[in-house]
């Protein structure tokens, strides 16, 4: 399988070169466009009934679409729902844990489950966050740009819980007021953070989707 990321940051998409018999599993709906070589099949999320119960928690559809190249090589267009970027990661080597919604397409080798969070629960992203294991290429989306941070052992950093898009297994994190004292923290603006200490890397979104919508009702008719 290979891949381009185009029209970065704003609008991007990614194309994906597939030989025959090759497939690619992404989210339903984020297809733009396929060869007409490609069969399409749609397969639930994970295996069995709990695997797609633990799939819908951890914010994917039940079902998921797979694309497959059939009689030759053929090529799919992927896209995400809002404007912003597309990152790709291996994780043969590093196991990724993702916020909810950030999943855009991968290789059919790689193994999704939900992994249970008090902590994302208690920041307001949810309580269940998408682990992404086993062998390939993941494709995950951000609302804005993507910004990858390497934290050595040790090493620490604040991300508002609306910028988190992912972070490797082994990068310890806890959430936290922004502020020392409630007033503060509530004054700022900023609510609860996530503090990630490593080793490994953290990946940024530069815009939070969660702020843009407050802005909307902000400037939406009032009754």
């Amino acid at each position: 399988m290979n891949y381009s990321i185009e029209n970065q940051p704003v609008f991007t998409s990614i194309t994906v070169k597939l030989e025959a018999g090759e497939t690619i599993k992404a989210e339903g709906g984020a297809m733009i466009s396929m060869t007409t070589n490609i069969g399409l099949k749609s397969k639930t999320a994970g295996k069995g009934l709990g695997g797609m119960l633990k799939a819908a928690v951890g914010g994917e559809g039940l079902m998921q679409s797979h694309f497959t190249a059939e009689n030759g090589p053929g090529e799919v267009t992927f896209a995400p729902p809002t404007p912003g970027d597309i990152v790709a990661l291996d994780v043969g080597q590093k196991t990724i844990l993702a916020q909810s919604g950030a999943w855009i397409a991968g290789s059919s080798d790689v193994e999704m489950s939900a992994q249970g969070s008090f902590k994302a629960m208690m920041s307001g992203e949810g309580l269940f966050l998408q682990k992404l294991s086993g062998a390939g290429t993941v494709f995950l989306s951000s609302y804005g740009a993507v910004v990858e941070k390497y934290l050595a052992a040790g090493e620490s950093i604040v991300i508002d819980t609306g910028n988190m898009v992912a972070y490797e297994e082994g990068v310890t994190s806890k959430i936290k007021k922004a502020a020392k004292g409630l007033f503060a923290t509530v004054a700022s603006g900023e609510g609860l953070v996530g503090e990630f200490t490593g080793p490994g890397k953290v990946w940024m979104q530069t815009r939070n989707l969660k702020g843009f919508a407050e802005l909307l009702m902000k400037l939406a008719p009032k009754k």
